[in-house]
């Protein structure tokens, strides 16, 4: 069998590649520690993502509270002030609402007589049913209606000095309580103005 010559000069050394070939050869780790080196390093990677993540998130709820903490006082003034407009806007329209129904009473007030006449005419028998002047009576008094006018006042009611005006007070036996006897002139209103009480006789007990 013929052996392995060395072919390298006597004297001559081997060359630094030659040896480091020669190292990096013996060297080497196996594919098994390149495996485990590359699945540390992926595990390394998402724990620090998870960690820069979770401080990132930490960071943002801490800048927020503050800006909150100082937000609070200007939303309080905000809904204190909403609400003290809304409130003005409230009164504002009920007050112009009565100030036009007391336009509107300003106008009717004189014209009650006229109503007072025709009730009665009516209570006299003047206004008969088909007539022309029972006619224009309904007319009038319809107008009125539709402007809002409301006449209040019936024999009968329990006397109510609030809506009521006692012209005659008579002791009246079996009478528990005030009670409007007679209507002389009916009272009216329009929407929330009062024009006039209605004047009533009104029955009261009778002592003894």
């Amino acid at each position: 069998m013929t052996q392995h010559e060395d072919h390298t000069p006597h004297g001559v050394e081997p060359s630094a590649e030659s040896a480091a070939g020669s190292e990096g050869v013996t060297n080497a780790p196996g594919p098994q520690a390149d495996q485990h080196e590359s699945e540390l390093t992926v595990d390394d990677i998402l724990n620090a993502e998870q960690s820069e993540a979770a401080a990132e998130a930490e960071g943002a709820e801490t800048s927020i509270d503050p800006l909150e903490d100082a937000a609070n006082p200007y939303l309080e003034d905000l809904r204190r002030i909403t609400a003290e407009y809304a409130n003005y806007r409230k009164r504002t329209t009920e007050n112009a609402e009565i100030e036009k129904q007391r336009a509107k009473a300003a106008a009717v007030n004189p014209l009650l007589s006229v109503l007072d006449d025709l009730d009665r005419a009516e209570a006299h028998g003047d206004l008969e049913e088909g007539s022309a002047f029972a006619t224009i009576a309904q007319k009038l008094r319809g107008s009125f209606e539709r402007m809002g006018l409301v006449g209040f006042g019936e024999k009968g009611e329990v006397f109510d000095p609030q809506v009521h005006e006692a012209i005659a007070q008579l002791p009246m036996p079996g009478t528990e309580q005030p009670t409007v006897l007679d209507v002389v002139e009916r009272g009216y209103r329009l929407g929330e103005v009062e024009l006039r009480p209605a004047k009533v006789a009104v029955a009261v007990p009778a002592d003894g």
